[in-house]
């Protein structure tokens, strides 16, 4: 059973290359890129949603055209296994998860997905060997349709210099950038800034 066009051990050595490693959630994530991809329509041009920020997304990334990049690959973070993919215009699509009642005959896969065990506990080779043998026999798929939110491009509207910090930023997002409103992941010292 391929994943996307490669079989498994292509798409192991792709995984290597794009995400640094094999991990078991970007191998198990394309087997569920594939089979959402096959219930969609033929020709749908679609969007994706993935329910966790960890392997997922690159495993989407990776097999379809939908990217964080090109605003066609939305990322929430509800912990989950699971992944949508849905018509661009109207919503409608299918969303495949795993379904923790089928892994009985996988037990180092429910090892892996309930995090029973510590990453170092973990049989990584027979997990790895699991999802192969598995294929999609441990997902399960769901008609769904997205929230009108999701759908049509959205625009940030104007753009404006901060009269804190001299940037552009999007005005919707108030009198100052966020980053001069204290939203900042990083810590920043007085030193002069070099042009490149």
């Amino acid at each position: 059973m391929n994943i996307g066009p490669h079989t498994f051990a292509e798409f192991r050595r792709l995984t290597e290359q794009f995400h640094g490693c094999a991990a078991p959630g970007i191998l198990l994530g394309g087997r569920m890129v594939t089979a959402a991809r096959a219930a969609l329509p033929e020709g749908t041009l679609f969007e994706a949603l993935v329910e966790t920020r960890s392997c997922l997304p690159d495993a989407v990334q990776m097999l379809t055209p939908c990217s964080v990049g090109n605003k066609r690959l939305h990322v929430i973070n509800h912990g989950k296994m699971a992944l949508s993919l849905f018509d661009k215009y109207n919503g409608r699509g299918v969303r495949c998860f795993v379904d923790a009642s089928r892994l009985g005959p996988w037990p180092e896969m429910r090892v892996w997905l309930m995090k029973e065990k510590s990453k170092e506990q973990q049989d990584s080779a027979l997990l790895e060997q699991e999802i192969e043998q598995a294929g999609t026999s441990v997902m399960a798929l769901a008609d769904m349709r997205v929230h009108e939110s999701f759908l049509g491009k959205k625009s940030s509207g104007p753009v404006v210099l901060c009269s804190g910090c001299g940037e552009s930023y999007p005005r919707e997002h108030g009198d100052k950038c966020l980053f001069c409103q204290g939203e900042t992941p990083f810590v920043m010292w007085p030193r002069k800034t070099k042009t490149l």
